[in-house]
């Protein structure tokens, strides 16, 4: 999933990303390297508009890269690789990118975690404290715990990141008790997280129970949108994998936006989060799990060999429509939610007779799609389908627009 087709503009590949904000406004210079010290040296030294471009080859990354200098909102610090994926680093520490700073992106890199073991490849960016605005685009990462953990330092938390278009995966099951969470974002508001593909997070040690991707500790306004999780694609065995979730395993008092107070709670993990036209296929565990979560909009995902969406413990509130699942809905432990229509306990064969082989996300049209077209009514707050095609009532059940015909859903 590349992208510029995440954005599907029919315009150069630069300008597409200009138009989404991605591109630099106006590079100060190009700061071009070669090695790991080259790059250390670029973001040291780095200054609002730099582009350090990484040239083909491998960089061997054998401890922390700390951002520091902060970029600009008009003049943002980019850090990419010349061509895609082919700037590739090898990460044998704890973290590989600590960013402390804000308005940094770091496009289109292969970063992989090579640590003898687990627990010593964390992440491969640990974004903290007054690092806003950070842009994760279009990267290939693999083989950490979490490949982004976002967090707060003495009570503030880095607000509006972006995370899109992005392949993100683990190549064999994690032998830690560490947190499993590829995306992992705690405290830090209206993060979106958009045209991601993000499978195999297998968590062989400790509870077993990991995560796709997660937005908890008092986080306002997240977004999670067309993205395609497959919980077991190639590592199929082991583990309670979840696919999404707001809310996650709860967090400590001490880290929970916006008291951060060890002597309190943490009842409201997310306020006002938004789950739409995802797909969520082939999870041991829930597809979409609301873990005391006010106000959650669960809208028009796709769910396919899961077991359903769950909202849990007194604080998880929300509205469920429009969702496509061969499941169903369930509350637990006090949880509740609004049922604004839905096409629940569907048949997996129906789904399998649908589509291509929704098990492994590939949802081209199989025949015609008369199980969900015109079944959603109108609804004001999904415009789009997975694919960014526009819809018009009456909207299909699921994340796509299947009476618009095919779309692709895997790269």
């Amino acid at each position: 999933m590349s992208l510029s087709s995440g954005i599907r503009c029919g315009i150069t590949a630069l300008a597409c990303l200009m138009l989404a904000g991605l591109a630099p406004a106006s590079a100060a210079r190009i700061v071009e390297v070669t090695d790991v010290k080259g790059l250390e040296a670029a973001i040291k030294s780095a200054e609002p508009g730099d582009d350090i471009v990484l040239a083909d080859g491998s960089y061997e990354v054998r401890r922390q890269i700390t951002v520091a200098e902060s970029g600009s909102r008009e003049l943002p610090i980019t850090v990419r690789a010349a061509h895609r994926w082919k700037a590739q680093l090898r990460s044998s520490t704890v973290v590989a990118f600590e960013v402390v700073a804000e308005n940094w992106r770091f496009r289109d890199l292969d970063i992989r975690g090579t640590c003898g073991i687990d627990a010593a490849c964390e992440h491969a960016f640990h974004v903290v404290g007054n690092a806003a605005s950070f842009v994760m685009a279009g990267n290939r990462i693999a083989d950490f715990n979490a490949h982004l953990k976002v967090n707060a330092v003495s009570g503030v938390a880095p607000s509006g990141g972006l995370v899109e278009g992005n392949e993100l995966f683990n190549t064999h099951p994690r032998e830690t008790t560490n947190t499993v969470a590829l995306l992992n974002i705690d405290a830090a508001s209206a993060w979106v997280i958009r045209n991601n593909l993000i499978y195999d997070f297998n968590k062989a040690g400790g509870d077993a129970v990991s995560y796709g991707a997660y937005v908890k500790g008092g986080a306002e306004r997240p977004v999670i949108e067309r993205n395609v999780v497959i919980c077991r694609r190639k590592d199929r065995k082991g583990g309670a994998r979840i696919g999404l979730s707001f809310g996650g395993g709860g967090t400590g008092a001490q880290y929970c936006a916006p008291n951060y107070d060890a002597g309190g709670s943490c009842d409201q993990e997310v306020i006002g989060g938004v789950m739409r036209n995802n797909i969520v296929a082939d999870c041991s565990d829930v597809g979409i799990y609301l873990n005391q979560s006010t106000n959650s909009l669960i809208l028009f995902n796709t769910l396919i060999r899961t077991r359903g969406i769950d909202f849990r413990f007194p604080g998880s509130t929300g509205e469920a429509r429009g969702n496509l699942m061969a499941s169903e809905i369930r509350t637990r432990d006090g949880g509740k939610f609004t049922d604004g229509g839905n096409l629940m306990r569907t048949r997996s064969d129906d789904l399998e007779e649908l589509y291509q082989d929704p098990d492994a996300g590939d949802l081209r049209l199989r025949g015609k799609p008369t199980l969900v077209a015109g079944k959603g009514g109108a609804d004001p707050r999904v415009t789009d389908d997975f694919c960014g095609r526009k819809r018009n009532a009456p909207l299909d059940m699921g994340a796509l627009q299947s009476s618009l015909g095919d779309c692709p859903t895997l790269p």
